[in-house]
C-alpha cells in the first residue's frame, strides 16, 4: 500500500507532466494564430511599448551597473598577471553571451510576466475571459498571441541595449578606476567581437549566442504568464498566487534554459 508521501510525490508529478502538457499546447495554438486573421495590430504594439519600452530604464541600469562590477572584478584577477588591457574583452564576451541576455530575461520575467500574470488573472476571475468566448473571440489568439510576438521582437532588442550599455559601464571603470585608456579598451571589445570567429562568414558568433538565448527566453516569459493568468482561480488571492508562480517558473525555466542552449551552441559554433 503506497504511503501518504508516495501518493503525494505521485500526484505532483502527474501534475508536473499535466502543466508541461498544457503550456505545449498554449504555445502551439499561440504561434498558430499569428497567420490567422483577424489580427491585432494594436494589441501588439501596445504590449511591445509595455514589455519594450516601458522595461528599458531597468535594463539599462542592470546592464550599466553589471558591466562596471564585471570591470571592477575581473581588473583584480587581471592585474596579477599584468594582463588589465585585456579587460574589454573578458567584459564583453560576458555581456554578449551570457550576462546580458539572462539578466534581461530575469528582469522582463520580475517586471513584465508578472504584469501579465495579472492582468490576465484579473479577467479570468471577472468572467472578461468568458465574455470573449461568448462573443465568438478566442482569448488565445486576442490575449496570448500578441504578448508572444511583443516578447519575441522586443526581449531580443533589450537584450542588445543590455549588452552595449554594459559594455560602456566596463569602459567607464576601466578608465577612471583601473587605467586603462579608451582606445585601448574599444580595440579589445572589437577584438572579441570579431576575433571569436563568423557564422556564415559576416555574423560573429557571439551575436548568435547572444540573440538566440532572449528569443527563446522571451517565449518562456510570455507563455508561462499568459499561463498562469488563464489558469488563475480563487479570487483576487488566486491572482497574487499566479504572478508569484509566473516570476518563480519563469526565472527557473530561464536559468535551466540557458544552460542547454549554452552547451548547444558551444558544440554548434565552436566544435572541438
Amino acid at each position: 500500500m503506497a504511503t501518504p508521501l508516495l501518493e503525494r510525490l505521485n500526484t505532483q508529478a502527474k501534475l508536473a507532466v499535466f502543466a508541461v502538457q498544457e503550456r505545449a499546447l498554449l504555445t502551439w495554438n499561440a504561434v498558430r494564430f499569428i497567420g490567422v486573421r483577424p489580427f491585432y495590430p494594436a494589441d501588439i504594439v501596445q504590449q511591445m511599448d509595455a514589455i519594450g519600452v516601458d522595461s528599458l530604464f531597468i535594463v539599462v541600469l542592470t546592464g550599466f551597473f553589471t558591466g562596471m562590477v564585471l570591470a571592477l572584478q575581473s581588473s583584480a584577477s587581471l592585474a596579477s598577471f599584468g594582463e588589465t588591457a585585456i579587460i574589454g574583452r573578458l567584459v564583453t564576451g560576458s555581456m554578449i553571451r551570457e550576462l546580458g541576455p539572462v539578466l534581461a530575461g530575469l528582469m522582463v520575467a520580475g517586471r513584465v510576466g508578472s504584469g501579465i500574470a495579472a492582468e490576465i488573472g484579473s479577467m479570468r476571475v471577472t468572467e472578461q475571459i468568458d465574455a470573449l468566448n461568448t462573443l465568438g473571440t478566442d482569448p488565445i489568439k486576442k490575449l496570448v498571441t500578441p504578448r508572444l510576438i511583443a516578447a519575441l521582437v522586443m526581449l531580443p532588442v533589450l537584450t542588445v541595449i543590455n549588452d552595449a550599455v554594459g559594455i560602456i559601464g566596463g569602459n567607464v571603470i576601466s578608465t577612471l578606476y583601473v587605467g586603462v585608456p579608451s582606445s585601448i579598451y574599444w580595440r579589445t571589445v572589437w577584438d572579441q567581437i570579431a576575433g571569436d570567429g563568423f557564422t556564415w562568414r559576416f555574423v560573429p558568433n557571439d551575436f548568435i549566442q547572444g540573440l538566440a538565448k532572449p528569443f527563446v527566453f522571451g517565449g518562456i516569459i510570455a507563455v508561462t504568464a499568459c499561463y498562469h493568468g488563464l489558469n488563475t482561480t480563487g479570487g483576487t488571492e488566486g491572482v497574487g498566487q499566479s504572478t508569484t508562480r509566473t516570476v518563480v517558473v519563469a526565472s527557473i525555466s530561464i536559468l535551466i534554459v540557458d544552460y542547454f542552449m549554452t552547451q548547444l551552441l558551444l558544440g554548434v559554433l565552436n566544435p572541438r
